[in-house]
């Protein structure tokens, strides 16, 4: 955490304190120093809102209570060492009045079942207001603690606070369904009149974020909410039995046709993508920029302790020739390590390690500054690659979705790729980083445990770091003899307009070494006597319909990485009963995708069943090597027991 030696005085400023040749040096400071105005400005807002806050019925004992329970946070992760004698002078006036307003504010907080709120605010608190200047080093430094020291420093505070150090304080219980996690809306595509909208248009996405997330929810007992629930990122979250590409490309094309089975009267598409395969060893050079949130925030088990574990995977895997930079962001970014080789695995594991959680949270300006860091050691014909790790809860400077979308658009033009690693619950910021990574030319994953970060970073290792396609558009074209109407399963959050898909400015999504990417179209034959929707015949215009056997076009569109014209792929699937196939992938895939269906509560459910769902798993589990199918199955069961309890 970068501070300022005058931020001591800023709050004594605020406080009207300061008289003569001190404000004027204060303010000719000002003039200067970025971080100071940022934290009077803070301060300033800070103040205009305890204007307008209330505290109803203050019950006995509880600021201390919650002032202890600070203290007792910082001490317990080594950041402070604070003695009863220098606080006093360390903490002006003005700060310990908004730390009480805050903690009691917490209060109102706590009984509306916000309990990580009060905490990151006495985290935030907290954590604006320590010093490691030399006029206070002999009271107070950062050198962790024993168990025993700490202790004792906690004793040593006991006068301060009044708060006797053996009593022990526990928030209230938290309703389970509360939290503040943000998920983009979805809307469901609906069926298209095959005759109105003979194209559907849609970028790739290998995101898997979404399944882990579902799982995290499952296994804790709880139903995911419908809006966390992607379905095309549940599907996409295992490997298909899908053919490498031929020489001189990066993925091959597959497509399979079925009987729908939450839906007899219609058919499923498939359109698989296969990219290939590389092995480690093969890859180029890789420049990582590991971009992490150590935001109070992150102050949880499930977070950045995670997250140092896994990313400590992700270091032995790292060869002589890559090269690895860490950039931190709390209240301010700073440069752990800059370009060290990554055979110095103890000096970057050692980095990782030493890192803690406090303060509010830049994520925009750790963004900045870690793209200008992969800048910097940009290798030419190399992976070069920003790895945000964060929880998605923004709060400091540009935060809006919007703002962090135009300058995450802005930093990928200079070849640099991004993966999004989401972490934590209660405040997880999914809608966020989706879009981080969408706009990125990135990855999107959840880390829930260790089992999900061997994947990202060791099995998957080459699909999560090493793109060998960009800007991967598909494009259907149905053939109206055939198909009525159809819908694309999942995607939403992908679609594109029929133009976009010639149009090489227009983004799209990346396909990393080994990923399979898979879409399913639920399809209604032309025969059909079902209605969707009815429009006045044109009155200029009549639609000529071509006679032909083929059932649906596939064209695709990707560039090379390096490169900015886009390449075309096309193939046709014949509509032939005795093509029709029912391999291992379309029905373990339509299995996944009749799972989200009814995760989702979906109104184009049919008649999914957890049992139908369970049946086909089960038969088609395949070659499941590292167990994620079975894992898928158990899921199920759980979600079966869960949804059956509700109702």
């Amino acid at each position: 955490m970068i501070k300022c030696s005058w931020f001591i005085e800023i709050s004594r400023f605020v406080d009207n304190e300061l008289e003569g040749a001190q404000k004027e040096a204060l303010e000719k400071h000002l003039g200067t120093c970025v971080l100071c105005r940022e934290e009077l400005a803070r301060l300033h807002a800070l103040s205009e809102k305890l204007k307008s806050w209330h505290v109803p019925d203050l019950d006995a004992g509880f600021q201390n209570a919650v002032i202890k329970e600070a203290v007792r946070r910082d001490i317990e992760r080594g950041a402070v060492k604070m003695k009863k004698k220098t606080l006093a002078i360390l903490v002006p006036s003005s700060v310990v009045v908004t730390l009480l307003i805050v903690m009691l504010f917490g209060q109102m907080y706590i009984k509306r079942g916000v309990q990580g709120r009060l905490r990151q605010a006495a985290d935030d608190i907290g954590d604006q207001y320590r010093f490691s200047t030399s006029q206070y080093e002999p009271y107070y430094t950062r050198e962790s603690q024993s168990v025993n020291e700490r202790k004792s420093v906690l004793a040593d505070s006991k006068g301060l606070w009044e708060v006797s150090p053996a009593e022990e304080y526990r928030f209230p219980t938290i309703p389970s369904q509360f939290n503040t996690e943000d998920y983009n809306r979805i809307y469901e595509n609906d069926f298209l009149k095959t005759i109105d909208n003979p194209l559907s248009t849609f970028s790739i996405d290998v995101d898997t974020a979404s399944y882990a997330n579902l799982r995290r929810f499952l296994t804790a007992n709880s139903m995911p909410v419908k809006d966390a629930v992607r379905i095309e990122e549940m599907i996409n979250y295992f490997t298909y039995d899908y053919p490498q590409p031929e020489a001189g490309k990066p993925f091959s094309v597959t497509t399979e046709v079925a009987p729908c089975p939450w839906n007899t009267a219609h058919k499923l598409v498939l359109v698989g993508l296969q990219g290939k395969t590389m092995v480690t060893e093969d890859l180029p050079q890789s420049n990582l920029v590991f971009l992490i949130d150590v935001s109070g925030s992150m102050d949880e088990p499930n977070k950045l302790p995670l997250l140092q574990s896994a990313f400590k995977l992700l270091v032995k895997q790292l060869r002589s020739e890559d090269t690895v930079s860490i950039v931190v962001y709390a209240g301010s970014s700073g440069v752990i390590l800059d370009s060290v080789n990554g055979a110095c695995k103890s000096e970057i594991t050692h980095a990782i390690e030493s890192l803690n959680a406090g303060g509010s949270t830049a994520g925009a300006a750790g963004i900045t500054r870690a793209y200008a860091i992969a800048k910097k050691n940009f290798i030419r014909g190399g992976n070069n690659r920003v790895i945000l790790a964060t929880d998605g809860d923004f709060n400091v400077g540009v935060s809006s979705d919007s703002e962090l979308v135009r300058l995450i658009e802005e930093k990928r033009n200079d070849g640099i790729f991004l993966t999004v690693l989401g972490f934590g619950a209660g405040n997880y910021q999914d809608a966020k980083m989706e879009q981080l990574a969408d706009k990125g030319n990135g990855n999107f994953s959840y880390i829930d445990n260790m089992m999900e970060a061997k994947k990202v970073f060791v099995s998957q290792l080459t699909g999560t770091l090493f793109t060998i396609a960009k800007d991967v558009k598909i494009q259907v074209e149905f053939n109206q003899a055939k198909v009525k109407a159809y819908r694309l399963i999942g995607y939403e959050n992908r679609m594109l307009k029929k133009e976009d898909f010639n149009d090489d400015k227009k983004d799209a999504g990346e396909l990393g070494a080994g990923h399979s990417v898979t879409a399913l179209y639920e399809i209604v034959a032309a025969d059909s006597s079902e209605e969707f929707g009815t429009v006045d015949p044109l009155k200029y215009q009549q639609v000529v319909v071509s006679p032909s056997e083929e059932l649906l076009t596939v064209k695709l569109r990707y560039k090379e990485p390096d490169e900015d014209t886009s390449k075309l792929l096309t193939k046709v699937l014949m509509d032939n009963e005795k093509l029709y196939e029912k391999s291992g992938n379309i029905n373990f895939s339509s299995a996944v995708a009749e799972f989200g269906l009814l995760l989702r509560d979906s109104q184009y459910k049919g008649t999914a069943a957890y049992e139908n769902v369970l049946n086909r798993a089960r038969k088609h589990k395949g070659n499941d090597s590292y167990g994620y199918r079975g894992e898928f199955i158990r899921l199920v069961e759980i979600a079966q027991i869960l949804d059956n309890k509700n109702k």
